[in-house]
């Protein structure tokens, strides 16, 4: 699910403005405009959500996927030529074959992401699986106006010291950067993959002082070079590792030197992660809500302190409405863009969402204007013009 001055979420995108104007999306196809007014009373008999995570926000019962623009600001985001379309799609995997680790590989024009990290994907004793696609033939099948695009996907075969890939960005000095949970007594890490046959993996930090994490779940490389990532229980309440020794915190980790510590403390599920364009804001999601409704689904913002980056002045960034905050992803300008429980959405005030209609864990540019999100059994492309603030190295 998605401060500077905007929040956007797989689903939705918010920003901080607070004015109730009704974005006028002119001839843009695929939109709906959504203002605040129109809905900030329903009245006495009206059919209100019970259930944030199985129930979602579509008042115009548009068919997904489709943009709601709830602010006219969204409408920068997304430009004139806006569209949201699947490009591939597969239903043979046991929970999904497209849900966590979205990388872009720009030498290759490739895409890599993993399948399900829950159960049957994953579990005590098997990994999920890392696939990619080519976004030249994406290009390709929209030049010639395919109807129902599905270019085909490639599954890697990965060393077996990646256990249940969680998260991923770069990439970091040619390879692949991941987060793996680990499973049953093998550790989670920070595990290197080389994006080209045979694709060999380095682990780079498998323990904090000789104690496992817990199970890493996402990572962002911070401009300084250093990297940054969340630790939480879910691999012990997914049945897939023993039960946590640490706290679910969020460490900085740096690759020059080998010294790894703790800098954020006080989550009950810490999620997903971005740092701002200049480095001096993170951005961390607390996705507990997931499983108990009155726990945090809410993405909190931190100053980064430019020597120790220790993260201090916490403070809320945004609720997420519909499911929590999973995946998170900065563009150029600040804007934020989260995973969420029906697509993606924007920064403290609500811009808008890119509506998939089922659940999105995680999304990545590949390549200026192109957000590429992860539902699960389908990817879809967004084509906006937002562009990409990820560090790679």
């Amino acid at each position: 699910m998605f401060c500077l001055a905007k929040l956007v979420a797989l689903s939705s995108i918010i920003s901080i403005s607070s004015q109730a104007l009704s974005p006028d999306i002119g001839d843009l196809a695929g939109a709906v405009s959504i203002p605040p007014s129109s809905f900030a009373v329903l009245g006495q008999n009206a059919t209100f959500r019970q259930n944030g995570l199985i129930q979602q926000f579509n008042p115009t019962n548009t068919t997904p996927p489709f943009f709601q623009i709830f602010h006219p600001d969204f409408l920068t985001v997304l430009g004139p030529n806006a569209f949201v379309r699947s490009i591939a799609k597969n239903a043979t995997f046991a929970s999904g074959f497209a849900f966590e680790a979205p990388i872009f590989n720009p030498p290759t024009n490739e895409i890599f992401f993993a399948s399900s990290v829950f159960p049957p994907e994953s579990s005590f004793t098997h990994s999920n699986q890392i696939s990619k696609i080519n976004m030249t033939l994406v290009e390709n099948a929209l030049a010639q106006k395919v109807a129902d695009i599905n270019v085909p996907f490639e599954t890697l075969s990965l060393p077996e010291t990646v256990q249940i890939t969680n998260g991923g960005t770069g990439p970091f000095k040619g390879s692949l950067l991941l987060t793996t949970r680990g499973r049953g007594n093998l550790p989670s890490a920070l595990v290197l993959v080389n994006p080209k046959t045979p694709n060999n993996a380095t682990v780079l930090l498998d323990n904090f002082f000789a104690r496992q994490f817990n199970s890493m779940n996402d990572l962002k490389i911070h401009p300084s070079g250093k990297i940054f990532f969340t630790d939480d229980n879910l691999g012990f309440t997914d049945d897939q590792k023993p039960p946590p020794s640490l706290p679910s915190q969020v460490y900085m980790f740096d690759p020059e030197t080998g010294l790894v510590r703790m800098v954020a403390d006080n989550f009950v599920t810490p999620n997903g992660i971005a740092i701002n364009p200049t480095g001096k804001i993170a951005y961390v999601g607390d996705s507990a809500g997931i499983t108990n409704s009155t726990l945090p689904s809410t993405v909190y913002a931190f100053d980064i302190d430019p020597e120790t980056f220790f993260f201090s002045n916490r403070r809320v960034f945004a609720y997420i409405d519909s499911g929590g905050p999973d995946g998170i992803q900065v563009d150029t300008k600040g804007n934020l863009y989260v995973a969420s429980g029906d697509g993606v959405q924007t920064d403290g005030v609500l811009l808008g969402k890119v509506f998939i209609g089922s659940d999105v864990a995680n999304m990545a540019f590949a390549g200026d204007g192109n957000l590429i999100v992860l539902a699960n059994t389908s990817i879809f492309l967004a084509r906006i013009v937002a562009k990409s603030a990820v560090v790679s190295i």
